[in-house]
């Protein structure tokens, strides 16, 4: 462990520092165990007076040297949510009676005011709900993309993941953390996730102790500070603590149940960007495939939705009909330089449309559902359509399924800010990250040692492929940000519960990453009824990242496996004993054509029987 280290939480124990004030007799009980159920033992009654929701709990609260209260702030309900400026017609407002506690728990990163990696330590922000409305649960949230954020801000409310309104719905303590670091992505200002450029110290280095609280120790910091918290506050431990991740916070529920077996009863692990990575030097694969075999001229949105369309249209039918999404990428296999519907006549097509694609054209789009592969080849998809082919020296990782958005079409939904973009931001910064050299990255990278500047434009196949295996390479580094041990033994011994929904036409993170790492977790866990015991996956057709329909046919309505279900499942898995199987789903309400169709624990699937399909009961898991 680190000098610097020393006092802080680590382990699931703490060394105290004399800084415990008037609840230190409780605090110490709580952080040298990190076990809820043995908290629960050890605190049948209180032990010392709860805590107010004013200034006086900057001093009454500091569990270790590392950790200072930098805002609280009691919301009343109908107050505007802010901690400073004057509200507007757009500002949040407080569902009930809340308590804000913002932490920074150290140490930081030094460096100059104005570099990305410099940071005075994570930031935790918590929402305490009323003692009258307490439900003894804390519901802890994880971040997004490259996290950072205004958790740490003792100026500005992050309410990230919608943590206030949770609280007051819920009537549980939430929290979030910003991983160590809070920059917004240049030029982005309202997507609220950053770029990768923390990760370079200013002499251009990759920073050892960004990477070790991105990745793992700022999700266990968030968790014991907030568990303690919450015994402070209302004098008595929670009864139950639940974290609660879609993508980055997919990875980071995993990375806790790998890690920190001991800090959560229960973990929901949606859409997780594990095999990080792989799967984020394959964000960059689009576009460059479009660099090498285009000449830099991308196909337009248009040309990919004709595409990703006619893919739907020729692999959606079930039971005589067609729904809009692919519920069975597995077995699609339509290959667009034999299509004549999308051709141009030149080609031998027949699209005499301003949309139509060369067979050159058409294969760029092969290699993108393929993935990525080490010289650039891409085999036909009637052999290998790159859903459940052989990793191995050719293929290197899994694409996007056919049919899913390639324009991120959810995405630009609730992040409007990417319309400016044709991806998510950060693919480039990944191969600047893996190269170590920032003007790989698109020029919004930041760095003292240089800017970026577009280079991963001038990369040959064989060069992308070296950028690949640099990023399996530096792990030790990333702090094994890939997040893949499948040993998650210690948090089934302590009874912990987990639960993972993937969308089958994700467009950010290719679900065969999940599906592969969960048989691994069968292999070394001794078979699939064991870890069902304690873990059940769920792939949802038709589903994108962010929880909305993820397909490039606007008019599809898949059924979504909300966020909110997914909890609530977990909670009663957890509290009532009802081990999930078969999950019913339905179409988002209010949208046209409703349809419900059941999601089964993988490897099952739902399997058309008879009747219409877009009805329930015509499915069997299978």
């Amino acid at each position: 462990m680190h000098d610097e280290f020393k006092g802080a939480v680590f382990g699931g124990c703490a060394l105290m520092s004399g800084h415990a004030g008037a609840t230190g007799t409780l605090l110490a009980a709580l952080l040298a165990c990190a076990s809820p159920a043995a908290w629960c033992e050890r605190a049948a009654a209180p032990v010392s007076a709860p805590l107010a929701c004013d200034a006086s709990l900057k001093t009454a609260f500091r569990p270790d040297e590392w950790t200072a209260v930098v805002a609280v702030k009691a919301f009343r309900k109908g107050d505007p949510l802010l901690l400073s400026g004057e509200a507007t017609a757009q500002t949040p407002t407080a569902d009930s009676d809340l308590c804000l506690v913002k932490l920074n728990v150290g140490p930081g990163n030094p460096g100059p005011a104005d570099a990305p990696s410099t940071s005075p330590g994570i930031g935790i922000e918590v929402w305490l709900p009323a003692p009258s409305n307490w439900d003894g649960r804390v519901h802890a949230f994880g971040g997004n993309g490259w996290s950072g954020g205004n958790a740490g801000s003792p100026t500005r409310i992050a309410n990230a993941m919608n943590s206030a309104a949770t609280a007051a719905a819920e009537g549980a303590v939430t929290s979030t953390c910003d991983s160590g670091h809070s920059g917004i992505t240049p030029g982005l200002p309202d997507v609220p996730t950053s770029g990768g450029a923390f990760g370079f110290d200013p002499d251009g280095t990759l920073s050892k102790r960004q990477w070790k609280n991105f990745s793992s120790r700022s999700l266990h910091e968030q968790a014991v500070k907030t568990r303690a918290l919450a015994a402070a506050y209302y004098g008595k431990p929670p009864k139950h603590v639940y974290f609660d991740g879609v993508s980055q916070g997919g990875r980071q529920g995993l990375k806790l149940a790998q890690e920190f077996p001991e800090d959560y009863d229960a973990i929901v692990a949606n859409a997780p960007a594990i095999n990080w990575s792989q799967f984020f030097t394959n964000g960059s694969y689009r576009n460059f495939v479009y660099q090498r075999d285009l000449g830099g001229v991308p196909l337009t949105e248009a040309q990919e939705d004709l595409l990703s369309v006619a893919a739907i249209h020729a692999c959606d039918v079930v039971g005589g009909q067609h729904l809009g999404y692919i519920m069975d990428p597995a077995a699609c296999r339509y290959d667009p330089t034999a299509d004549p519907d999308v051709l141009c006549p030149q080609d031998g097509g027949r699209n005499t449309t301003s949309d139509c694609v060369t067979r050159v054209q058409a294969n760029t789009l092969n290699k993108i559902w393929y993935g990525i592969t080490a010289d650039g080849s891409v085999p036909s998809p009637a052999l290998d359509n790159g859903w459940d082919g052989d990793l191995n020296g050719v293929h290197r990782w899994y694409g996007f399924q056919r049919g899913t958005s390639l324009n991120n079409a959810s995405l630009k939904r609730l992040f409007p800010a990417l319309l400016k973009v044709r991806s998510a931001p950060g693919g480039h910064d990944q191969l600047a990250l893996e190269l170590q050299n920032p003007t790989v990255a698109s020029p919004a990278f930041r760095n003292a040692s240089g800017n970026g500047a577009d280079l991963w434009k001038t990369l040959s196949y064989p060069q992308f492929n070296n950028a690949f295996d640099r990023g399996l390479a530096l792990q030790p580094v990333f702090d094994h940000l890939n997040t893949d041990n499948p040993d998650l033994s210690a948090f089934k011994a302590r009874g912990g519960k987990l639960l993972t929904a993937h969308g089958l036409s994700d467009e950010a993170i290719p679900v065969q990453g999940t599906i592969r790492y969960y048989n691994q977790v069968v292999e070394k866990m001794g078979g699939l009824a064991a870890v069902q015991s304690f873990y059940k996956l769920y792939l949802v057709p038709g589903q994108g990242h962010n929880g909305a329909q993820g397909t490039a046919d606007p008019a599809a309505n898949p059924p979504i496996a909300r966020l909110p279900q997914l909890y609530q499942l977990m909670v009663n898995w957890v509290e009532r004993g009802v081990v999930p199987d078969r999950v019913e789903l339905e179409s988002p309400p209010g949208t046209p054509g409703r349809i419900t169709q059941p999601i089964c624990p993988y490897p099952q699937k739902a399997t058309y029987q008879s009747g219409d399909p877009r009805v329930t009961t015509s499915f069997k898991c299978l």
